[in-house]
């Protein structure tokens, strides 16, 4: 139960930075002269030290113990968070956001693979609520911040504290992780797991990759920009926006935990298919932009409904690839994920530049779709790998 608790915790860290950006970027874009979709700079950035240490993440733990690593993450992502406060450099800042992803990825990566592995479904949803209680906190954090200060920058510092504080708890529990660390480096060595270059030649696999570089597009995509688009596009005053954004972390937060307790009732593919189908009607209420009630709803609606999906794509994987590609693939996927991120509302700020930023609950609409369609053709060849 201790090593669950902590689990969580880690995640609750992971979250918190992702939502500040969204609420931050208006004023970070005025201080430093940006234009709208230089947020995919940071994006880009932040997921290239996130899949390296996603990788490596094998390599790190067998050095550092899960301990270690998460004491040593969070660390990089505090002193990430406080240059984000102080620098006047745009350059230092974009530097920096790699060092944050560092800090992120192989965490990530290495507490989803032991949950996957030692617990259950409800487990896997509960551990991403941590992370949807983080990034709701973060809107909310630098909300009241700017509020109070009339500077982005005083959200940074108050979640720098935070983690510096988390890294500090980890280190002196980084013996509870030692078990685990010396069960996963025997696991490592299973004559049953397949080789990547076997992992990486199945279909079936690179389906399972490509429905988490969809879907964490998405649901970053949306975290992301909300807040431009009420305030920029649509006038809806600053404080409203900061409170429906962090809306939409906290409904994808109560999600989790619904799903957590239900979890066990319905087939996780059901569960999938209707998350899914109600995040589409959500989303296509934000397009409809026909009152700022009905903005609202729909905005909570796809916060609650598209947050049961990653843990239970998680939870599902081995269904999907089979157990010997169960552990490269989980990898792949978590690495898939920070490039989703990266790339999804990366491509929105761009099209927002030339359209304008009504386009974006197009775009992530368009974008839903299709990961509906790859989901559909993944579960039409489930049971092909074995």
């Amino acid at each position: 139960m201790g090593l669950i608790i902590i689990s969580f915790f880690a995640f609750v860290s992971l979250g918190l930075p992702d939502g500040l950006m969204g609420v931050a970027w208006p004023g970070i874009r005025h201080q430093f002269q940006l234009p709208v979709d230089a947020l995919g700079i940071i994006l880009v950035c932040g997921t290239a030290g996130y899949m390296l240490s996603s990788f490596l993440s094998g390599l790190l733990i067998r050095h550092l113990g899960i301990g270690g690593l998460l004491s040593l993450s969070c660390a990089a992502m505090a002193g990430t968070l406080l240059v984000y406060a102080v620098t006047p450099l745009w350059w230092v800042f974009v530097i920096f956001s790699a060092v944050g992803g560092l800090g992120a990825g192989a965490i990530d990566a290495g507490i989803n693979t032991y949950i996957a592995k030692y617990h259950s479904t409800r487990m896997m949803q509960w551990l991403h609520a941590s992370f949807g209680v983080g990034i709701t906190s973060g809107p909310f954090i630098m909300t009241m911040g700017i509020n109070a200060t009339s500077h982005w920058q005083s959200g940074y510092f108050v979640v720098s504290m935070a983690m510096g504080i988390l890294s500090v708890i980890f280190l002196f529990t980084k013996d509870m992780w030692e078990g685990i660390s010396a069960s996963s480096r025997e696991e490592d060595h299973d004559e049953n797991n397949a080789s990547l270059s076997e992992t990486i030649k199945s279909i079936q696999v690179l389906l399972s990759v490509a429905l988490f570089f969809l879907y964490t597009g998405v649901e970053l995509g949306l975290g992301l920009w909300i807040y431009s688009l009420l305030t920029e596009s649509r006038g809806v005053a600053p404080e409203v926006a900061g409170i429906v954004t962090g809306g939409y972390w906290a409904m994808f937060t109560v999600g989790r935990i619904f799903a957590g307790w239900y979890a066990k009732m319905i087939d996780i593919r059901k569960l999938i298919y209707l998350s899914i189908s109600l995040a589409l009607f959500g989303v296509a209420l934000l397009l409809a932009d026909s009152s700022l009630i009905i903005t609202i709803l729909g905005v909570t609606l796809a916060g609650f409904a598209i947050a049961p999906i990653f843990p239970g794509l998680v939870s599902s994987t081995t269904s999907r690839v089979g157990f010997r590609h169960q552990a490269n693939t989980i990898g792949m996927q978590i690495a898939a994920a920070g490039l989703g991120v990266a790339v999804v509302p990366s491509i929105a700020g761009v099209l927002a530049r030339i359209f304008g930023l009504e386009v974006i609950p197009l775009y992530l609409l368009s974008t839903l779709a299709l990961l509906l369609l790859v989901f559909i053709i993944s579960n039409s060849h489930s049971g092909e790998n074995t």
